[in-house]
């Protein structure tokens, strides 16, 4: 049994935030019916790499879900949305604030026929404030949220982050809200309304930059390779390359210092003293490591801080990271079977739960696969879904 193999899932969502938020959610059970618009469905799906023309993108955000088309905006497909709705336990849509009004999909719309409903919705910037009605993407919250301006170096051309961590980031913001409305579900009968903004979702995640900025008024700035806060903290050049070096704490600096560059010596060094002193030299601190770390290879100096317990690690590429031994042993790279795109991988479930582990159950969908099957479920004969087919209210 799955833990969430109860819950029933309307996604009436695309691209990232949305669909993530509902992968998860069907993978650790939930049955997810993904409702997708007529003309071409999903917008993901137009986005390549392609495999025998079916979207590998949307193939790895889609697993353990239903495909059904719905013309939302015609009356008959908007009333079998309704019919879904009523079984449902949780909707989670990312239109533009006020479409699903226009669409008589909204909130407030569904609570009318089913009290209990969790109703999601994520946008850019939420559905209240003065910018509620414009569009958002990860990219221009990078940007408006100061994420961009402490990204990169100093003095160089802003940069944004290798992923799309803001539309990820309210994905997972979701599930975790969608969850806790469940439990106050589970425990009073009353649904609710979770307004999630994909501008908002990562600016708790700025912790030592609010630490500074709210008591110093310090705003930050890039840090490049280096920690904002503990040195050395950062990438350091070896011989062959980078690795990432972690003394974080000052036992883990002691270690590093004795143990890995047997240099004992530093630990007195007046300027190296404390995490503190050592950040204020950090220029300085960076260019000894670098000469002292000169004369081995990346790989002797994990070997070194291993055997030390001192944090550290390679910086690979992504293919260096799935095919990394420890990944492939705790699951983190999947194999499933696609009917068109066949054999393919996917990234594995991060949590590892002891009695309900998440399962693929089911490759991402492919368009209106499932919709004579989950509407045949609702109740509507073969030649009642012709019909609608006929008149494009369902693909």
């Amino acid at each position: 049994m799955l833990p969430l193999e109860r819950l029933k899932v309307l996604d009436v969502s695309q691209i990232m935030a949305g669909p993530y938020c509902t992968m998860v959610l069907g993978d650790m059970g939930a049955e997810v019916i993904k409702v997708e618009k007529i003309n071409g469905g999903d917008d993901s799906r137009q986005m390549g790499p392609y495999v025998n023309d079916e979207s590998t993108c949307f193939s790895q955000i889609n697993r353990n879900k239903k495909s059904i088309s719905l013309n939302l905006k015609d009356e008959r497909a908007r009333e079998i949305f309704y019919r879904l709705a009523r079984e449902a336990d949780v909707i989670v849509e990312n239109y533009r604030p006020g479409v699903t009004t226009s669409l008589k999909i909204d909130y407030d719309s569904i609570r009318a026929i089913n009290p209990g409903i969790i109703y999601c919705s994520i946008s850019g910037y939420g559905q209240t404030g003065p910018y509620s009605h414009r569009g958002g993407f990860d990219l221009v919250a990078q940007g408006m949220t100061g994420l961009m301006s402490m990204t990169g170096e100093k003095g160089r051309r802003p940069l944004k982050t290798g992923v799309a961590v803001y539309d990820i980031g309210g994905g997972i913001t979701a599930v975790y809200s969608i969850l806790a409305a469940y439990i106050h579900r589970m425990a009073t009968g009353e649904g609710q309304h979770i307004d999630i903004a994909i501008t908002e979702c990562g600016l708790p995640w700025f912790t030592w930059e609010a630490a500074a900025y709210f008591s110093e008024g310090k705003v930050p700035e890039p840090t490049g390779w280096r920690h904002r806060v503990s040195a050395p903290y950062q990438a350091v050049k070896a011989r062959d390359g980078y690795l990432m070096l972690g003394c974080a704490n000052q036992r883990t600096w002691e270690r590093f210092c004795g143990d890995v560059l047997e240099r004992p010596e530093l630990m007195e060094e007046p300027r190296f003293l404390t995490n503190f002193d050592r950040g204020q030299h950090v220029e300085e601190l960076e260019a000894l490591l670098e000469t002292i770390m000169a004369d081995r290879d990346v790989d002797d100096w994990l070997a070194r801080c291993d055997r030390a317990g001192v944090p550290a690690g390679p910086i690979n590429d992504f293919a260096q990271a799935m095919s990394d031994e420890h990944y492939l042993a705790r699951g983190m790279v999947q194999e499933m079977e696609h009917p068109v795109i066949g054999r393919m991988k996917t990234i594995g479930f991060p949590s590892k739960f002891s009695a309900t582990p998440s399962q693929i159950r089911s490759p991402a969908p492919l368009f209106g696969q499932h919709t004579d099957e989950v509407l045949g479920d609702l109740g509507l004969p073969p030649d009642e879904l012709a019909t609608l087919r006929d008149a494009g209210c369902i693909k």
